[in-house]
């Protein structure tokens, strides 16, 4: 009698893990920071409630002036807010919050994690990005029922609040990214990065309106920086053509503005390249 040998099965194939795209990496690290701030009860109510504070007390002190122009300096005020708005989530929340990731040693255990360092990045970009807009809105809002301030209505002023938006958004992200290396430790971060930018605000026309009102040599200074360029932008999106008569120049002066914001994306793009910093001081 012959017996039959038993037939081997061929070994299934081994399973191939494939590796998430760069793309779904970017768009989880998003995810992370997004509800890590949003978890944050204290840092979301005061990131945006400070504007709209500050929009309630100032705008009440300017709501019965008129400029030179006929319109309300509540009007001038509301318009350039919303660029101190975008500049307080992005540049100095930014700077914050990269600061406190490089002293817990977030930064450092990211590294040595299999996931490129872009992704990091482009989480903090989704992060400013959905902050940003969700800042304008809140601003806009309380602009609008306090103030009555006009929203455009044709598609040019529309197009002329997105690339003033992506451009002030884009430079002061970058150099918020930039600024956190100066900082030696998180708690003296916050001070270190408001300072300069409360001084900003007042120099640039932010919370002195119409900004032809301040003393030449600060009026200088501030047309150094994007924050003045930023509020100007927006002024030429909500107020009438008239209101340009309150600026310095006279006029809304468009190719200024975006030479100087543009300006500034590629210089905070050469100083994050130049100075940033995966390791706290005390790491080496």
């Amino acid at each position: 009698m012959t017996t039959t040998a038993p037939t081997e099965r061929p070994a299934p194939a081994p399973h191939t893990v494939r590796e998430p795209s760069v793309w779904r990496l970017c768009l989880a690290r998003g995810g992370v920071e997004l509800r890590q701030f949003f978890r944050e009860r204290t840092a979301v109510i005061f990131t945006f409630a400070l504007p709209v504070v500050l929009l309630i007390l100032l705008g009440s002190i300017f709501d019965k002036q008129l400029s030179a122009t006929g319109i309300p300096s509540s009007q001038l005020l509301a318009a350039g807010m919303i660029a101190g708005g975008i500049g307080s989530t992005c540049f100095v929340n930014l700077a914050v919050s990269i600061t406190s990731d490089r002293e817990d040693g977030t930064l450092k255990r990211l590294r040595g994690v299999p996931m490129p360092p872009v992704a990091y990045f482009i989480g903090k970009i989704i992060l400013v990005l959905v902050t940003a807009v969700a800042e304008v809105v809140v601003v806009l809002a309380v602009a609008v029922l306090f103030y009555d301030l006009p929203l455009p209505t044709g598609a040019g002023r529309w197009a002329t609040f997105a690339w003033v938006f992506l451009l002030g958004v884009t430079g002061c992200a970058l150099l918020g990214t930039a600024m956190s290396s100066v900082p030696r430790s998180v708690r003296g971060a916050a001070p270190i990065v408001n300072l300069p930018f409360l001084v900003l605000q007042f120099v640039s026309g932010i919370f002195i309106v119409p900004v032809t009102t301040l003393p030449t040599v600060l009026q200088h200074v501030g047309a150094v920086f994007p924050l003045k360029w930023m509020a100007q932008g927006f002024r030429s999106v909500f107020l009438p053509d008239a209101a340009a008569g309150t600026e310095p120049a006279g006029s809304w002066e468009h190719g200024r503005v975006a030479l100087v914001l543009a300006a500034w994306c590629l210089g905070g793009l050469i100083l994050c390249l130049t100075t940033f910093r995966w390791q706290g001081r005390k790491d080496g």
